[in-house]
């Protein structure tokens, strides 16, 4: 029964899905290394890896409680686990409080900056859940909760920030911006009749392909810039490289009209990019040794 419950909690915050964060955040600690920063022990492993994971669950948690009413009258998200019954919405709310407590106390484990900021950071996490219901650009709000992933990293390996993190966090924050606006093609007709808020209920698939693939574009850009500022090598543009044509890959998909791929198109495209990433910006960062 425990057993059980444990992984009706693990499908609720969807915990397969940390594997479009984590990399990037893992990418912020190895590209740190190429600045002055603190030893990366055992234990700040740990913690980083503890506060990534309590973080991503009070957000998904939160953004089921928050959605429940809504996830229970679509057709396609009907099935999840507070709608069908398996978690109850107390028991949600209960996690996020749980998992939100739990990031504030490894981020301060972690030194003083990153658990002042704690407390900001989950502000935007969890207010995300909100902003379908006031404005299109909740894409990006996704968007800026991801990217504080590799910037929150970047900070608790000691390294000030500059302009080579933040254009990291802009590609992460334009990454999610694209893939979101895809996947939300899907609601499109859902979104615009229950007054949510998105770009495809906004402007219309057409432009939201449009916006999707300018995003990527920036993606790619940034990306680049990243490794330019950071004096990355060879692996690190081999990176950006196959980002690129996993980015043009995922817009052939879903630009060919078929709707019933995008959930490929999202997850195991998207993943793709983030491990791939990692593992090429780790092989550059031991080239350099």
């Amino acid at each position: 029964m425990i057993r059980e419950k444990l992984g009706h909690y693990a499908n609720l915050v969807a915990f397969s899905h940390t594997i479009f964060a984590m990399p990037f955040a893992a990418s912020a600690v190895v590209l740190a290394h190429s600045e002055p920063h603190v030893p990366l022990t055992i234990a700040r492993v740990l913690a980083l890896v503890f506060c990534m994971v309590s973080a991503r669950s009070a957000a998904m948690a939160f953004n089921r409680y928050i959605d429940r009413d809504i996830d229970a009258d679509n057709p396609r998200t009907s099935s999840r686990d507070i709608p069908a019954g398996r978690v109850s919405p107390r028991e949600a709310l209960a996690l996020t409080i749980a998992s939100s407590l739990a990031f504030v106390a490894g981020a301060s484990a972690l030194g003083r900056l990153p658990g002042l900021l704690a407390l900001p950071v989950l502000a935007v996490l969890l207010g995300y859940s909100l902003a379908k219901r006031f404005t299109w650009a909740a894409h990006l709000w996704l968007g800026v909760a991801l990217a504080l992933a590799p910037g929150g990293a970047w900070i608790a390996m000691g390294a000030a920030p500059n302009l080579g993190i933040v254009s990291l966090m802009v590609a992460v924050v334009t990454w999610l911006f694209g893939f979101d606006v895809l996947y939300s093609l899907q609601d499109e007709q859902f979104d615009r009749a229950r007054g949510l808020h998105s770009v495809p209920s906004r402007f219309g698939m057409r432009r939201a392909l449009w916006l999707s693939g300018f995003a990527h574009v920036v993606t790619a850009l940034a990306f680049a810039a990243t490794g330019l500022l950071l004096h990355r090598g060879a692996f690190y543009f081999a990176a950006v490289a196959l980002a690129t044509v996993l980015l043009a890959w995922e817009h052939w998909i879903v630009g060919a009209g078929d709707l019933s791929r995008i959930d490929k198109a999202f997850f195991d495209i998207n993943a793709w990019i983030a491990v791939g990433f990692f593992a090429l910006v780790l092989a550059d960062e031991l080239a350099r040794r």
